[in-house]
């Protein structure tokens, strides 16, 4: 089984940036904790600062992958192409946050792109990828089943 996880700005910088909110771990350490936590899992874990890539990576993913975890960033905020992207991507979707969204700004405390996906985790730091990821596979799981028909 294949997940694709998507960052989005700035999230190659976590280290660099307020660690209350963002936690201690970079992207790649987050990254190993994924696939040791869950090592029958292929993972395909991908950074962008540009919106447009973004864009594409969710549009493709149904070809190659079973489930998508997406933090988009600052872009949960902005985007509406992001937004529309995971309304047309059909394969079970979470998006994550690092901090606690409500806790934050105002302008952060509205998701432009959290109503597209199955759900969000916000505040947990890496554990929000955990977490997401325990869901995903729920959500695979769930599609997979055929529901009986009543005779």
């Amino acid at each position: 089984m294949k997940i694709i996880i998507i960052n989005g700005p700035n999230l190659n910088r976590i280290r660099s940036r307020n660690l209350d909110y963002y936690g201690k771990f970079s992207l790649e350490q987050i990254s190993d904790i994924l696939h040791h936590k869950f090592n029958e899992i292929e993972f395909d874990i991908i950074q962008s600062d540009i919106e447009g890539e973004l864009v594409g990576f969710i549009l493709d993913a149904p070809k190659n992958y079973s489930g998508l975890i997406i933090n988009p960033g600052g872009f949960s905020h902005s985007s509406i192409s992001i937004r529309d992207a995971l309304e047309i991507c059909n394969i079970p979707k979470i998006e994550v946050h690092l901090s606690n969204l409500s806790d934050r700004e105002h302008f952060r405390n509205v998701s432009l792109t959290a109503s597209k996906c199955n759900g969000y985790i916000s505040g947990f730091k890496y554990l929000s990828y955990v977490a997401a990821v325990n869901i995903v596979l729920d959500l695979i799981n769930l599609k997979k089943q055929i529901p009986i028909e009543n005779t």
